[in-house]
């Protein structure tokens, strides 16, 4: 009986050639100019820093925040603190206190006998009241 020796088909063989070359070159293009590729790489730095820029701008305020619970709590109240705010909300002051009214809009006392006083002058003065 004779025997037919079968040939391999070519096309098996080049197709998978084709399938690997193909995928070898999808990722070589994912590699250059994908969304983590090589050309991509400068915005995600850049992202990264407004990002870290971001997060120490928040961890300033939740510190400045901390800060300003602690000082409320009741244990540790800093007794400077608690006459100036309750002057503040009160209204109030000592008779040894000296006022000065400012205007807000330019930040220049409003009326009385220190619209003529130089700053230095007025500034002098308070530093003298202020050693009693």
């Amino acid at each position: 009986m004779p025997t037919r020796l079968k040939r391999p088909a070519f096309w098996r063989p080049l197709a998978l050639t084709v399938t690997l070359l193909a995928f070898q070159g999808y990722l070589g293009y994912s590699a250059i100019s994908g969304q983590f590729g090589i050309e991509s790489h400068e915005t995600i730095v850049a992202d990264i820093k407004v990002l870290e820029d971001r997060s120490a701008a928040l961890q300033v305020e939740i510190d400045t925040f901390t800060h300003r619970i602690s000082l409320m709590n009741p244990r540790h109240l800093d007794p400077d603190l608690v006459v100036e705010r309750a002057r503040a909300l009160l209204n109030m002051a000592h008779a040894d206190d000296i006022l000065v009214m400012v205007n807000p809009q330019n930040g220049k006392p409003i009326s009385g006998k220190f619209e003529e006083l130089i700053d230095d002058e007025l500034i002098s003065i308070i530093q003298a009241d202020s050693t009693l």
